[in-house]
């Protein structure tokens, strides 16, 4: 039998899955909205999104996957079957860092599926704000690049929030330059967050050394000023292209292949353990020499592995700061309880940002 006399019943075979797709899919949801009825008739208040649960559904998606599907497609699919369950159960309102188009919007999207509303707003306090006054479930901020650090605004407010980190997503950044029917020999400006320009810095050089670098607010911002101007581009993801109806130029300019955004989920919950966690806190070391080191020495006495430190001015007076840490583990694991409480001892200030599932994917 050749190959093409054999595709109908390939088709066929194809039909049937797909049956026991629907099924298993309306079987799923059926039961996200039991859980939810027994969730409402034990806590009025209940909530509905679970991270830690969410990210154990996922590993073992990936942990038990076989192929030929990738890893990374099996977690897109679970993730957006996930939140169209959890639509049924609780829609839910995610603010962002907007306008839309932007790298946090795909962050948002990437984390919560699309089955959730998502909400731009102008500013990174804003989003906490929204978030802090109920009118939002949770938020999703940059706080770092891999090419060019950390995002200070969004540290900054967590030196005054009472929010708490849920979650954290790591997202690959290929920027594109974009425009409105203008050839690269033409441009003259170039508009983009400050942020891709420097991490495009090399390319421009090569590419376009006499353009004008201007940063504005996000990189949808810059493609709806393009769309406004003749001569000049911004430079942004492909979603921004698509709704600004713009021209791609030159695709992935990012002069770090690996270029990375990690980005973080805020909202007024804490997350239980979910066997793969991070948890990160803001200190202040007494004034006294040897301050930060007897401040991190606990941390080392008991095994706890420090993937990260950034100070900031703390605001409060000259030279004096405040540091970000983010420790491996969750804060309610035993050898963990036991390095924060010495660590709480020692410290002028001490404040758990979260504990929170390691970005999956």
């Amino acid at each position: 039998m050749s190959d093409a006399s054999g595709l109908p019943d390939l088709r066929a075979d194809i039909d049937r899955l797909d049956d026991q797709l629907r099924q298993l899919l309306n079987q799923r949801a059926s039961l996200a909205q039991q859980v939810a009825r027994s969730k409402l008739a034990q806590d009025p208040n209940a909530v509905f999104y679970r991270p830690e649960r969410e990210a154990q559904v996922l590993r073992r998606a990936m942990q038990s996957n076989e192929g030929p599907l990738s890893d990374s497609e099996i977690a897109r699919l679970f993730r957006e079957v996930m939140s169209a369950c959890l639509a049924l159960e609780q829609p839910l309102n995610i603010a962002f860092l907007g306008p839309a188009g932007t790298f946090t919007q795909a962050a948002a999207l990437k984390h919560f599926g699309h089955s959730v509303q998502t909400v731009p707003l102008d500013a990174i306090s804003d989003v906490f704000e929204e978030v802090e006054s109920g009118n939002c479930h949770y938020g999703v901020v940059p706080v770092e690049n891999s090419t060019e650090g950390v995002i200070s605004h969004t540290l900054d407010m967590f030196m005054r929030s009472p929010l708490q980190i849920c979650g954290e997503v790591a997202l690959r950044i290929h920027h594109n330059l974009m425009a409105d029917g203008a050839s690269l020999d033409a441009i003259e400006k170039v508009y983009s967050h400050q942020q891709s320009l420097a991490q495009c810095r090399a390319w421009l050089d090569r590419h376009l050394p006499a353009a004008e670098r201007i940063a504005v607010g996000s990189n949808a911002e810059a493609a709806r000023l393009v769309k406004k101007e003749a001569n000049s581009a911004a430079i942004g993801a492909e979603a921004a292209a698509e709704l600004y109806e713009l021209q791609v130029l030159a695709s992935n300019i990012e002069d770090e292949a690996g270029n990375t955004t990690r980005f973080l989920v805020i909202g007024d919950q804490e997350v239980p353990p979910s066997g793969k966690d991070k948890t990160s806190l803001l200190l202040a070391t007494r004034n006294e020499a040897g301050g930060l080191q007897a401040l991190l020495t606990p941390l080392a006495e008991h095994g706890i592995s420090m993937s990260r430190i950034e100070s900031r001015p703390s605001r409060q007076g000259i030279w004096d700061y405040v540091f970000f840490v983010d420790l491996e583990g969750h804060a309610a694991d035993e050898k963990s309880q036991k390095a924060l409480q010495e660590l709480h001892k020692k410290a002028r200030l001490f404040k758990i940002l979260g504990s929170y599932p390691v970005a999956v994917l």
